[in-house]
């Protein structure tokens, strides 16, 4: 494991390199104030108006004017056998990580985040212009609006117990090469999961963000 480049007691907000939003942007950090880039996420730090605590990453398209003015907080690492948003989670220290710009342009960049989500036990949650998406972990209980989309997708074979979705997982095996869990719907207040094991990607409407962090971070 990496020595940590940033270390804090606050949440942090990652900035990828795919499109970021004013109003996401200020989502996040409202929430999760230490700023981090991942590359060329440094970018859409400075057009927001703020400057990253760390620059993390290979710096294959961090922009001259960035590399310039962010010099001093800029931690190469060159290795390719990872992305940068695996790099700059490997390298921080924090209750938990609103991460935006890792969504919205190239699919692969979004299946390789996907993939990432599921190989960190820190609380990550990937937010889009329309959606959040993290990392389940075995047992959570989320408080959620009657009638609200709720959608599971595994990455690995997996299967559980529900309680407050409309059409329940139990006795299901859930696999990316099979049955999949999108597009169930909030039947009771509390939703509760109960996996067998890793694996299993959780998404909601971008909206929900709070009720999210709530379950968890406890």
């Amino acid at each position: 494991m990496n020595q940590p480049i940033v270390e804090s007691s606050q949440g942090i907000t990652l900035v990828g390199g795919a499109p970021v939003g004013r109003a996401l942007f200020r989502m996040a950090i409202k929430r999760a104030p230490v700023l981090v880039a991942a590359d060329s996420g440094a970018d859409h730090c400075l057009a927001h108006g703020h400057e990253p605590q760390a620059v993390i990453g290979d710096m294959d398209s961090l922009s001259p004017l960035a590399q310039a003015r962010l010099a001093a907080r800029i931690h190469k690492i060159a290795e390719q056998d990872s992305t940068d948003f695996d790099k700059a989670l490997r390298s921080i220290r924090a209750p938990f990580v609103l991460a935006l710009g890792f969504t919205g342009a190239r699919v692969d960049h979004e299946l390789a985040a996907m993939n990432t989500l599921v190989r960190h036990d820190l609380p990550i949650l990937l937010l889009g212009r329309e959606d959040i998406l993290f990392h389940l972990p075995r047992d959570i209980t989320l408080n959620l609006p009657l009638g609200e989309r709720f959608s599971l997708f595994p990455m690995a074979d997996v299967e559980g117990r529900s309680e407050g979705l409309e059409w329940p997982i139990d006795g299901l095996r859930l696999s990316p090469a099979g049955r999949v869990g999108t597009s169930n719907r909030v039947s009771q207040a509390h939703v509760r999961l109960s996996l067998s094991g890793r694996g299993m990607l959780c998404i909601l409407p971008r909206a929900r963000l709070d009720q999210a962090l709530a379950a968890l971070v406890a």
